[in-house]
């Protein structure tokens, strides 16, 4: 039998705030700079919804650690820039929160820092202060389902009365392997196809989220 819903994970970047974009643009200025030339489908498909530990890996297992560490310290401070030049929630997210009335939290491959920071510039970081969960709290990032599992264990729901809301195909991963339900966000980056699977709702206007959750 179906649990009812009972919380709802938000992912951060890509479905709370437009920050993928920033981030694919980045990956590929800092590719053509150190010498991994990547195209826009190429950096979604290998970094979009990865921690930075996992996509460290990447980088030094092709670059070497070096390199690795320069790419992230760079990465880092050309996404804050860009953030501050004009980052802004996603398309009819604030409405969407508005309309939600079950408990919420976010759990996001991001760092504590780089939440606040992107949260904080387009004004959802007062809406789920104390409820922010970040890869850097467990072993292993998405798609292990390390991260959802941990989130649902500190606001005390069982997994399966849990659904995430995720944009990537590691979160949609993740969450079924957490035995959650997931609401795949397909307006952003990421293809519809790559975020179908078992137990997931593919969506493409986060206004249509609320109705959504409402009849799971």
């Amino acid at each position: 039998m179906i649990k009812p819903i009972e919380l709802v994970i938000f992912d951060c970047d890509g479905v709370l705030v437009d920050s993928e974009r920033i981030a694919v643009r980045v990956q590929i200025a800092l590719g053509a700079q150190l010498g991994w030339p990547l195209t826009e489908d190429e950096v979604i498909a290998r970094f979009v919804g990865r921690s930075n530990a996992s996509i460290h890996e990447l980088l030094s297992a092709r670059l070497g650690e070096e390199t690795a560490t320069i790419w992230q310290e760079q990465s880092e401070h050309l996404h804050r820039e860009a953030v501050d030049a004009g980052l802004t929630p996603v398309d009819g997210l604030p409405e969407a929160l508005d309309a939600i009335t079950l408990p919420t939290c976010i759990a996001s491959s991001g760092s504590h820092a780089k939440m606040r920071h992107t949260l904080g510039r387009t004004g959802l970081y007062e809406r789920f202060v104390g409820r922010i969960f970040s890869a850097t709290e467990v072993a292993r990032g998405k798609p292990a389902p390390d991260l959802f599992l941990h989130a649902a264990r500190q606001m005390g729901v069982d997994p399966a009365a849990c659904v995430v809301v995720e944009d990537s195909r590691p979160g949609v991963q993740a969450a079924r392997a957490a035995g959650m339900r997931a609401f795949g966000y397909a307006g952003g980056l990421t293809p519809a196809e790559q975020l179908e699977g078992p137990g997931t709702v593919v969506f493409h206007d986060m206004r249509k989220l609320p109705g959504l959750i409402a009849e799971e």
